[in-house]
């Protein structure tokens, strides 16, 4: 296993710590192929990151177990982005002054945004494996950016399949990060749910990032008389954490059925089982897809995961592990880590490693999945599990081609704000 760190951002002690087989006196190899983790290890996301890493190790681990790339290891360089934009530019250049050849990671949408133009600048392939903003794949969509993870369109179709069975005549009611994601997510789903009306389905934008709890507070006290019966919190990491637990001290889940669209292990685990109790979202992926829908490849991964890192895997530990084995499969294929060659190689490629089949779309770069709507479970359920953390129950499995946007509709976005009609 080959591991360094970049000079400003410091390398994720903490996965250290997790990861028992490194030691101080790891030598890196001196003709190995270098990728670039860009996450976070500080800020409100710091989970995420840790998460993402973890997944991202696994994978390089066992690829250099079986032989590595091109018959050479592969090598993962780190950069903590903090979640800030300007971090994310300057780490992404360090990385690739270390000779990174591919970048991946992000989890706020204007990091992985921002570390898209920089993909775009120095043509290099990036493969974020979070950031769900529509803007990532359309507006600021580029040749170089593979997008992993479900768009904030997906997660809203599939939430909408749902939710249109159970709001007839109610009031939903959003509390929304202010910036690309949230915007993007909560225009999704008013139109899926057909409640774009905010006279009679209001809303309040929080401020992003790091929002202060009062700020939080006061879009919630703004719920709590709006006579609302569901509640939209269009908030991520520990934000949402913090919101779930202002609003449960507030009374509101016991008259208000609260909705998360983005839910991911690590969230849960920061809001524990008694908050996530019968909040409803979505996940591309959770540990129990692979043994509810019969995936022996996914099952393999959750238990080398469990072993490994003493914790069950989330949709982003799944996202990193998988956008690695894609990449070392298509550069295998193209026969060369050259990014034009490589990017050929994963456009229209169609595979299933840890669930059923997905797909890379060739016009805007996103990856085609199912979509899975969950609702936590109780939590004397959750604390009967062997991990104290099997937070989700599956209520919905969504196609993907049932949630993604079409062509047409890509290509009258992409012209309506002056892009080019093809990447």
């Amino acid at each position: 296993m080959f591991l360094s760190a970049t000079k400003r951002h410091p390398i994720l002690t903490a996965v250290l710590l997790v990861s028992s087989c490194l030691t101080s006196n790891t030598t890196l190899a001196a003709d190995s192929i270098k990728l670039g983790l860009l996450h976070p290890t500080t800020g409100r996301y710091k989970a995420e990151g840790y998460e993402q890493a973890q997944g991202a190790l696994l994978a390089v681990e066992e690829i250099n177990q079986s032989g590595g790339l091109l018959g050479k290891p592969l090598e993962l360089l780190m950069a903590d982005t903090a979640s800030k934009v300007e971090h994310a530019a300057t780490a992404s250049h360090e990385l690739l002054a270390q000779g990174a050849e591919v970048l991946l990671g992000g989890i706020s949408s204007d990091v992985v945004i921002e570390i898209g133009k920089t993909a775009a600048e120095q043509h290099v392939l990036y493969l974020p494996t979070l950031g769900t903003a529509n803007e990532i794949t359309e507006e600021e969509g580029n040749r170089h950016l593979f997008r992993e993870y479900i768009s904030a369109r997906m997660t809203a179709q599939a939430l909408a399949f749902y939710l249109n069975q159970n709001i007839q005549d109610k009031k939903l009611f959003f509390v929304t990060a202010d910036y690309s994601w949230g915007n993007s997510t909560e225009a999704s789903i008013r139109t899926f749910t057909h409640t774009t009306n905010t006279a009679s389905h209001p809303g309040v934008k929080v401020p992003y990032p790091r929002p202060r709890q009062q700020e939080l507070q006061s879009a919630l006290d703004a719920a709590a008389v709006s006579a609302a019966d569901i509640l939209v919190l269009v908030q991520f990491g520990e934000d949402m954490a913090t919101a779930l637990e202002l609003a449960d001290n507030m009374g509101l889940k016991e008259h208000m059925q609260i909705v998360v669209p983005n839910l991911t292990e690590s969230m849960a685990a920061s809001a524990g089982a008694s908050l996530m109790e019968n909040v409803v979202g979505t996940t591309p992926w959770t540990w129990s897809v692979p043994y509810q829908y019969g995936y022996p490849r996914g099952k393999a991964f959750v238990e080398d995961y469990v072993e490994r890192f003493h914790q069950y895997p989330g949709s982003v530990a799944a996202a990193a592990y998988d956008s690695i084995y894609q990449y070392r499969d298509a550069a295998s294929r193209a026969g060369t880590t050259n990014s034009d060659r490589v990017i050929k190689a994963l456009e229209n490629h169609s595979y299933s490693l840890l669930k059923d089949p997905q797909q890379w779309r060739a016009f805007d770069h996103q990856n085609i999945q199912s979509v899975y709507v969950v609702r936590g479970k109780p939590r004397d359920t959750v604390m009967q599990s062997e991990l104290r953390s099997d937070y989700f129950e599956i209520l919905l499995n969504v196609p993907g081609n049932s949630t993604a946007r079409s062509q047409e509709e890509w290509t009258e976005i992409r012209q309506q704000a002056g892009k080019a009609s093809h990447l």
